[in-house]
């Protein structure tokens, strides 16, 4: 690709993070992504060139065993003209979110990410000239805690994501708590991710977007600035769903196809689409610990219907799902487990401080660094070693449990689809579509401090302003259907 060649206006501001800013071409499937730091705090180009690089080979040589390689998109480095650079940002310096803008974006070492716009359908190459459906979700992490290193018992009965929605909600980021629960999404059970897809798109926070043709048209922009309107979102929605225009407006049109984009993102998200073995490493029986939360909303209504099982058919293998909660598995220790081997890493370091390299703390992410990830062993023998793989498999998980899942859908007639091309169908339509992962950059080892802190002022917070208000009628409930498990079984 000729960047040079292409003028800064057929660029526009796509998003960023705390670390990087991604513009995307308004014809071209693909996006550049720069890193940003503080005023006044610039790298030289080499340290920024170093960490675009790092980036590259940890999705390269690292994140695509666990995943597989239709699903992740490392990306490659590119050097640009310095003044196309600078045009650029001022471009789209306005666009940018007031609170986004205490970085400035990297202008001085024309080095940035070349990457594939991941809104746009990636497994196939043919021309798009239908319009493009994108699904942007950020499930979070799966599954709770079964570590004996946890000191709280509400830990095991209530994930970390139902915790912390009360805590945001305190402390002002969020009107009001989700009922999306992870647990529910990562069930395999239908009903159970219909109802968190639904709830996921009642409150959608910065957990879910819905993208057409490259454009947002649902969901946070940056944490407040929301658009949650239905009736808007399924009049973006019916021509896909329904070509004909044979369904009446109103609000049952609206339940109508908000129920069928559910179906749609359902069976893409329990579908394989890559054949590769990534997410077979095992590291704990799925059945290992509750495999439900109690905070959940669809689990509540369960209990006050008197029911006593909560079913599930198990995620397939082959799914993205599956992969990324085989990643996030690998926090076996919970961070109360995990800080005490950190610190001894730290204090090593302290005495050794030559020797980060060597740990590769900092990189490189070669196939080295991956080998070391598949000891699973929880057997400590009072090493550094052992406290190092066990803190760099921490930061996997982390970047599994923060990643997001791209579903991009194109319309596609009856005779256009192949075996080739998977297919997703509705009452009234078909779908070809792919399904991606991104924010797969490995989480900082200076960090778990942050982490382990956090993890405790979500867990006093909740113990203290939720479970002690509690209705005791519903405490009594769960504890009536205590022996209530769930069991996933292979597929």
């Amino acid at each position: 690709m000729e960047v040079e060649k292409m003028d800064e206006n057929e660029w526009k501001y796509h998003g960023e993070g705390n670390q990087s800013l991604v513009v995307s071409h308004c014809q071209r499937c693909v996006v550049l992504r720069f890193l940003k730091s503080p005023p006044n705090q610039n790298k030289t180009p080499e340290e920024i060139l170093h960490h675009l690089q790092n980036i590259v080979d940890f999705g390269k040589h690292v994140m695509k065993q666990f995943f597989g390689e239709n699903y992740v998109h490392h990306g490659e480095i590119i050097q640009l003209p310095l003044d196309f650079v600078r045009q650029l940002c001022l471009k789209i310096q306005p666009e940018r979110p007031e609170c986004r803008c205490d970085k400035d974006m990297d202008t001085l070492s024309g080095y940035a990410m070349c990457l594939p716009n991941l809104t746009r359908l990636q497994t196939f190459r043919f021309a798009e000239h239908r319009p493009i459906l994108c699904i942007e979700i950020k499930p979070k992490c799966g599954f709770i805690p079964f570590s004996s290193h946890v000191s709280q018992e509400i830990k095991h009965k209530v994930c970390r994501y139902c915790m912390h929605q009360h805590l945001k909600v305190a402390n002002g980021k969020w009107k009001r708590p989700s009922k999306y629960c992870p647990l529910d999404l990562f069930s395999g059970n239908k009903q159970r991710m219909h109802f968190a897809l639904k709830s996921l798109l009642q409150e959608a926070q910065n957990n879910l977007k819905i993208f057409k043709n490259g454009e947002l048209i649902y969901g946070c922009k940056d944490d407040q600035d929301c658009v949650c309107d239905w009736n808007e979102l399924a009049r973006h929605l019916k021509p896909f769903f329904f070509p004909s225009n044979g369904l009446v407006s109103g609000p049952h049109c609206t339940r109508t196809i908000v129920k069928e984009l559910i179906h749609v993102i359902t069976m893409a998200l329990l579908s394989s689409t890559d054949t590769c073995r990534a997410g077979d490493m095992k590291t704990v029986p799925m059945s290992q610990g509750r495999s439900y939360c109690e905070a959940s909303a669809f689990n509540k209504e369960l209990v006050r219907n008197g029911k006593h099982k909560l079913e599930s058919s198990g995620l397939p293998r082959g799914c993205l799902l599956y992969k990324t909660l085989q990643a996030q598995m690998l926090d076996m220790l919970d961070i109360e487990g995990l800080y005490p081997l950190y610190s001894r890493v730290e204090q090593y370091l302290e005495e050794f401080p030559e020797e980060r390299s060597t740990l590769q703390i900092d990189g490189p992410y070669n196939e080295a660094f991956y080998e070391k990830l598949l000891d699973l062993s929880l057997e400590d023998d009072g090493t550094v070693a052992f406290a190092l793989t066990k803190v760099q498999q921490y930061r996997i998980a982390m970047t599994a449990k923060d990643c997001s899942i791209m579903i991009a859908l194109s319309p596609c007639l009856q005779d256009e689809c192949s075996e080739q091309r998977p297919v997703v169908l509705t009452s009234k339509s078909r779908f070809t579509f792919s399904v991606s992962v991104l924010d797969l950059d490995l989480k900082p080892y200076e960090s778990i401090p942050h982490q382990y802190k956090l993890d405790g002022e979500i867990v006093n917070y909740y113990l203290k302003n939720v479970q002690a208000k509690e209705d005791p009628v519903m405490s009594n409930l769960f504890k009536e259907n205590e022996d209530c498990t769930l069991v996933l079984h292979k597929v």
